[in-house]
């Protein structure tokens, strides 16, 4: 997609991104985020304090745990871990933080956001690379032209 909106194109500039959520169930959307991510060439890392490996890879019980640097971070957690995740995102200088949400809430937490903008941090909305990572499969570009409509992703 060309014409990706500027925090999208900003974020995916980046090479190396942390996955917050990503689960031993492979159902949940952090799983989805984390593979779409890898198959489209990014170097990515799964997050999550209880489960020392997921997906067939080693996983981080969080972003300290992490060696070299994390461009950017996609949060798929319940929103109370937000704030937390943000705040290792301030500690670690992550620039990029992406807060996935479809319908309803998803993992968005308003503190955090507000907490990550406060600190420099741009912060996403919306939405998942599912969205914007090509090729996107029909269902995604349904919810994003959908969700695009509504406001609850980046234009």
């Amino acid at each position: 997609m060309s014409d990706l909106p500027e925090p999208v194109a900003a974020f995916l500039r980046g090479k190396r991104f942390a996955v917050a959520g990503v689960s031993r169930d492979s159902k949940q959307p952090a799983n989805a985020i984390y593979r779409k991510l890898r198959a489209s060439g990014f170097e990515v890392l799964a997050v999550n304090p209880n489960a020392a490996q997921v997906e067939g890879t080693a996983c981080f019980p969080d972003l300290a745990s992490i060696s070299g640097t994390v461009d950017g971070v996609v949060v798929a957690t319940p929103p109370a871990a937000g704030p937390e995740i943000v705040r290792q995102c301030v500690e670690r200088g992550v620039g990029h933080v992406w807060f996935h949400r479809s319908f309803g809430q998803g993992s968005v937490s308003e503190e955090a956001v507000r907490e990550g903008r406060a600190a420099g941090v741009s912060c996403i909305v919306g939405g998942c690379p599912l969205m914007y990572c090509a090729p996107v499969d029909l269902g995604h570009r349904c919810m994003r032209w959908w969700l695009r409509r509504k406001g609850r992703v980046p234009g």
